[in-house]
This record gives C-alpha cells, sequence and structure tokens, in this order.
C-alpha cells in the first residue's frame, strides 16, 4: 500500500491509475482516508464518482466491493440471504437418510455453508490485505428506510444476522457513497460523512483526463472534442455530457480514423456524447456547425 502522507501524494496515487485529481478532490480523499471517515460524493452523473473508489482501490491493493443501489433496495438484500434451494435440499436430504435431528439440522441450515454474503456483509469481513474499499453508489435512488439502516452500520461497521448474531468488521471498510441528487439524501447521513460536490472540470483539467485515458488521441482532436464538450454542457440539454462522453466519443472517432471534428463527423457519432433524442434533435443541421464555429473561435482566443 502506497504511504499516504499529503496531499500531493494522494493525487499523484489517483493519477498513476489514470484518475486525474484536482486539490479540492485530492484534499478530501486524504482526509477521509486519514480520519477514516466515509467520503460522500455528489455531482451530475458521468463526472467520475465512481471511478474515484475504482482508482483508489486499485492504487491501495484493496478489493473493491460495490453496492449498487436502486429503488426498493433493502437491508436484508444489502447485507446477506439464506441460499433457500441449497437449505431445501439439506432438508429433504436429511429427512431421505432418517437424519432429520431438528437442533442439528437447524444448526446446520443456518450456518456459514447456506450464507450468500452480499456487499455490506463482505465489507465486514477480514481481508489480509487490508480493509476493503466499499462504494455505495447510486444512493440517491434508495428510500428513506435504507438511508437509516446504513446510518447504523457506517456508525459502527457492524451488521446482525439474527440466525447468527453480529458481525463486526475488525477494521472499519473505506466507505464512499456516490449521489446524482435525483432526491436529497437525509442530513443525519451526510453528517457521518466528508463532503463533496464533484463539478465538470475546466478546460485544462478535461485535456489532461482525456491525455489520460485516451493517449491515442491527437492534441489537435483533444483540444477540439474538449472545447466542443465544454461549449454543449452551456446548451440548454435534458443530460449535458459528462467526462465518460468525453473519453467514449473521442475513442469512437478514433475508431473512425478522424483526424478532426467537422459536422458530417458530429452529426455521425452523437449518440456516443449525447444520451437522449430530444438532445440529439437539437443539434441537428446547422446547429452542430454552429457549436463547432465557437468552440475553435475559443481555442483560438
Amino acid at each position: 500500500m502506497p504511504e499516504i502522507t499529503s496531499i500531493d501524494s494522494v493525487q499523484q496515487m489517483l493519477s498513476d491509475q489514470g484518475y486525474v485529481c484536482d486539490r479540492a478532490l485530492g484534499t478530501v480523499v486524504f482526509l477521509s482516508l486519514k480520519l477514516g471517515r466515509p467520503l460522500f460524493l455528489e455531482g451530475e452523473a458521468g463526472v467520475g464518482k465512481t471511478e474515484i473508489a475504482k482508482a483508489l482501490a486499485a492504487s491501495l491493493g484493496r478489493r473493491l466491493i460495490r453496492l449498487q443501489c436502486y429503488e426498493g433496495l433493502d437491508a436484508s438484500t444489502a447485507v446477506y440471504e439464506w441460499n433457500f434451494a441449497a437449505q431445501m435440499v439439506a432438508i429433504r436430504t436429511a429427512e431421505a437418510t432418517g437424519e432429520a435431528d431438528r437442533d442439528a439440522l437447524n444448526a446446520e441450515l443456518f450456518s456459514d455453508a447456506f450464507l450468500i454474503e452480499r456487499p455490506l456483509l463482505q465489507a465486514m469481513q477480514p481481508d489480509e490485505n487490508g480493509a476493503p474499499v466499499l462504494l455505495i453508489d447510486e444512493l440517491d435512488r434508495t428510500d428513506a428506510p435504507f438511508e437509516a439502516f446504513l446510518l447504523e452500520a457506517l456508525s459502527d461497521f457492524q451488521v446482525t444476522i439474527p440466525e447468527m448474531g453480529t458481525v463486526k468488521a475488525p477494521e472499519p471498510p473505506i466507505v464512499i457513497l456516490t449521489s446524482n441528487r435525483t432526491r436529497e439524501v437525509h442530513d443525519a447521513l451526510k453528517r457521518r460523512c466528508l463532503y463533496h460536490w464533484v463539478d465538470y472540470p475546466d478546460f485544462d483539467r478535461e485535456m489532461e483526463i482525456l491525455a489520460a485515458r485516451a493517449p491515442e488521441a491527437s492534441a489537435a482532436l483533444s483540444r477540439e472534442v474538449v472545447a466542443f464538450v465544454q461549449r454543449l454542457r452551456t446548451e440548454d440539454l435534458f443530460k449535458k455530457p459528462g467526462v465518460a462522453e468525453t473519453i467514449d466519443w473521442a475513442k469512437c472517432l478514433l475508431a473512425l480514423d478522424a483526424l478532426t471534428l467537422s459536422p458530417e463527423v458530429i452529426a455521425d457519432t452523437l449518440g456516443a456524447v449525447l444520451k437522449y433524442q430530444d438532445d440529439i434533435a437539437k443539434l441537428q443541421g446547422s446547429e452542430a456547425k454552429r457549436l463547432l464555429d465557437e468552440a475553435r473561435a475559443s481555442l483560438d482566443a
């Protein structure tokens, strides 16, 4: 594990994994690691919140455990499940062989052999490489009861399995929570965390990101791509393109051997950068040329 001695070391550590991190984000990641506090990241989709957890796990040599949130997710699904099918087979086998001792069978059925560990329970288990990175992704998709459960789980870093007892993490996991802010997350949960808003990068940082993630792209093409996307984000769109779309678009242009942007190339590849038909329709005809001209003018300024 790299030694975490400063904010600069965190930035360098993430940079080694291809994640370009500004000073503000590097500071909050450093404090989260030093203080052992969960890190809550909010921002638009595609700005790199999930990638932080991936880069952090890779750089620290830790296991990444991801809990993908969705509407209806409850505590039991996030923590554990019993392998019901295997339990039924064990019951029928015991009955068929005449070994149906109720107490012994009950102890066997509710043992580790039949326990399916879900992300939160996995994160509480000891690991020879150190505590894992627990990514609780898109928390805003869940509801208030699940938030209340997380409040307790992240405070004590322990979960209870009624049939087996309490499982407490020998070493608290490194916790990163993300939200696209489709709804407000309760203040009580935010207070348990260090908070950072991950914004769209400025031109220079997006150029650095593109150089790290799509190094095959020429400097000239990268500059046009980033300038166009930055200009696109000022338009009234249903979903503005994130950094992920910038990278995807650059890779698509490389696959087409495009050396420079043109209205025709933009029209052919808009599906890589915009994900809603209404947004794509707005850029038909002369609109793409207008934005391209404005983007090039900004580069010449």
